[in-house]
């Protein structure tokens, strides 16, 4: 067996970075601002099958509060003050469960 094939293939930083800053940001009051880090985690995890669907999942949870706001009629000035509660809590849930995902070991499947 070379090194090659025992090497755990990681997330580049700027993904985990970004996956623990959108809850932050959105806790925070800076959803606006999270698009950033949530743009540089589905671009990120774009090649990565295994991570795909929780930067889909992350990606979706901030798209949606983000259209209501865009295309409301009477929107507020930052996305933060018109954004529900509860989309705000999905977002950061979702984002925390993404963010701890790579930090979580995985099982390597068992030969037969």
């Amino acid at each position: 067996m070379s090194d090659r094939e025992t090497t755990v293939r990681r997330a580049p930083r700027a993904v985990v970075v970004s996956a623990w800053a959108v809850p932050i940001m959105v806790a925070g009051q800076f959803a606006m601002l999270a698009i950033v880090p949530v743009a540089i985690v589905l671009i990120g995890t774009l090649r990565d099958t295994r991570l795909r669907l929780g930067a889909i999942a992350l990606t979706v949870a901030y798209a949606i509060p983000l259209a209501l706001w865009a295309i409301g009629p009477e929107r507020a000035q930052s996305l933060s003050k018109d954004m529900h509660p509860v989309f705000a809590a999905i977002i950061v849930a979702v984002g925390v469960a993404f963010a701890v995902s790579f930090h979580v070991p995985r099982r390597k499947p068992a030969h037969r």
